[in-house]
């Protein structure tokens, strides 16, 4: 064995068979460390080592998902800047272009640019990949996030947790992907197939554009991205109900999540046999969807400028259709500024909430919600442990909600201080905006265009922080869970 001129070792026939040997050793030892390193789960593999350090372990999943969400992003900021995604001869500039690929992958929807008028089909076609990426990808991501979490605990845990939830094997990561990706699309297919028809039949349009229309928003819905190729959205469709429910159905169906999608497709016949992380979710989001919907058409009833002058019929489609809409949906068929601060108000709320876990959706998740409620609830009736359709929740699941809720209402009221303060806007126009960013649901009171470039780029961070922000610091949180092998006198500061 020789040295070459940069100082890398090479065999020749002169070398020893112990040199080699330990040269293989070496190797084999340093491509072992490397994998000990990296956070894959193990527990299944045999002479596997134990977990890492949960101070290393939980990092290297959440770098990775953020390095992979960039990268993708630059990709598609790329892509519209180049002069086949513009429809015009004038480019797509560096700020219009970082924002329209962050709102597609981040399926935000707020948009400083008319998708249908300033951007090619080419770039349309970008827009929609984004979407499907966007959608397909993170929940894929949040689904696989939660298996690494299972195989970290012992085979006891893992069936206890499998039974709880009604859950499959979760090591077979290719049946994840396969059924996420198959449960997207045949979900987007059905969407499509209803909502062309009547596009062409009921509104006017040739059967491409009512093709293309119907596959841009069958994605777009499904994925609670919210973007249109309509200027004014889906105002077009006002009092339709077909289009209208149709579409609120999909972005429910995306925004659920896919765990609650996937146990509704083997038990939704019995309610009894569904797990609890299931029980939450349709209960706390069939009474946030009628309570909402219910609110909204009632205090809009006589708005001259966005129900009153409708139909009845009209106004109960319409209003329904927008107390879907703030749990991630982003479309809407009145102008949102024109509501009554009120309504606003409530659909701020419901933004900050949006939808289900390892779905679509954003927002702190209903799930969250209702972990909070439960707890207050439960301190006020005097209990000590909070109990929920027969079971019991764990510590840490009431320490994450309240991290979780908090550290999101700390992201909104900072950012909306300091946009009050340098930008000319109105405080609800304000909170309305950065909530909808945060929740990345895309509704807007009509100020995003105007916004000047930074602020436009603060509010494409503050889609990522809320797109990929929970999954990452949940998971963080649950990584680093560590027990203290000693514990401290107790001590009662006074509250309230």
């Amino acid at each position: 064995m020789t040295t070459g001129e940069h100082g890398i070792m090479w065999w020749n026939s002169t070398t020893p068979r112990a040199t080699r040997t330990r040269v293989f050793v070496a190797v084999l030892e340093r491509v072992r460390t490397l994998w000990d390193r990296l956070p894959i789960p193990r527990s299944g593999l045999r002479g596997a080592p134990p977990m890492q350090k949960s101070r290393t372990a939980w990092g290297k999943p959440a770098r990775a998902f953020l390095l992979m969400f960039v990268l993708v992003d630059l990709l598609g900021t790329g892509l519209l800047m180049t002069p086949a995604a513009s429809a015009g001869p004038e480019e797509l500039t560096l700020v219009e272009a970082t924002f329209t690929s962050t709102t597609s992958l981040a399926v935000c929807g707020l948009s400083v640019i008319s998708i249908g008028g300033d951007l090619s089909v080419f770039g349309q076609l970008v827009v929609l990949a984004l979407i499907q990426v966007g959608g397909i990808g993170i929940m894929t991501l949040a689904s696989l996030l939660g298996a690494a979490l299972i195989h970290r605990f012992s085979l006891r845990m893992q069936l206890n947790v499998q039974a709880e939830n009604r859950a499959q094997a979760v090591g077979d990561v290719r049946s994840i992907v396969s059924r996420v990706v198959i449960v997207c699309l045949t979900i987007e297919a059905v969407t499509f197939v209803i909502i062309t028809p009547r596009m062409w039949l009921g509104h006017d349009l040739s059967p491409g554009e009512a093709l293309y229309s119907g596959l841009f928003h069958s994605v777009s819905a499904f994925n609670n991205a919210g973007l249109s190729l309509y200027d004014e959205s889906l105002t077009r469709f006002s009092g339709d109900g077909i289009i209208l429910f149709t579409v609120a159905v999909a972005v429910i169906l995306g925004g659920i999540g896919f765990p609650v999608l996937l146990e509704l497709r083997h038990h939704w016949r019995t309610p009894g046999a569904w797990g609890l992380h299931t029980k939450i979710t349709i209960v706390t989001s069939a009474l946030l969807f009628g309570v909402t919907a219910l609110l909204i058409i009632m205090m809009e009833w006589n708005n001259p400028r966005t129900l009153g002058e409708l139909h009845w019929w009209a106004k109960i489609s319409d209003g329904f259709f927008h107390g879907v809409m703030p749990r991630s949906g982003g479309f809407n068929v009145t102008d949102t500024g024109a509501m009554y601060d009120s309504t606003l108000l409530l659909t701020i709320m419901m933004m900050f909430v949006g939808n289900g876990s390892a779905g679509t959706a954003g927002g702190i998740k209903v799930a969250t919600l209702a972990v909070i409620f439960l707890v207050v609830w439960s301190e006020a009736r005097a209990h000590t442990r909070v109990h929920v359709f027969g079971r019991r929740l764990a510590p840490d699941v009431i320490r994450q909600s309240l991290s979780l809720t908090f550290l999101s209402m700390t992201v909104v009221a900072i950012t909306t201080v300091f946009f009050l303060h340098t930008t000319p806007f109105t405080f609800m126009q304000t909170l309305f905006e950065v909530v909808s960013a945060v929740g990345v649901v895309g509704l807007s009171t009509g100020i995003t265009p105007a916004l000047a470039p930074w602020a436009q780029l603060t509010l494409a961070f503050l889609m990522i922080a809320g797109r990929i922000g929970p999954i990452t610091f949940v998971t963080a949180l649950a990584f680093r869970e560590r027990k203290r092998r000693y514990d401290l006198p107790e001590a009662r500061p006074m509250i309230g």
